[in-house]
């Protein structure tokens, strides 16, 4: 859950500074730590994430992160 339990229109709210000082990083992806980071879409590109999301049964972050590890190769 959020740190702190704070929601914020029915999602949770994760503030960054606390789950840093709690574990000294942020959640695990993959079993490694992982950090927040803001990504600004056009309403067009998010429409196209989430429906590759959806398609594919992966959560937004999940196609992001494959997408970048493919840019990366």
């Amino acid at each position: 859950m959020a740190s702190g339990g704070v929601r914020r229109g029915g999602l949770p709210v994760y503030d960054v500074e606390t789950l840093k000082r709690g574990r000294g990083v942020g959640p695990t992806v993959a079993g490694e730590p992982s950090q927040v980071v803001a990504l600004r879409l056009t309403l067009n590109d998010l429409a196209t994430l989430d429906a590759r999301a959806e398609r594919e049964g992966k959560t937004r972050s999940e196609v992001i992160r494959e997408a970048l590890a493919a840019s990366a190769a």
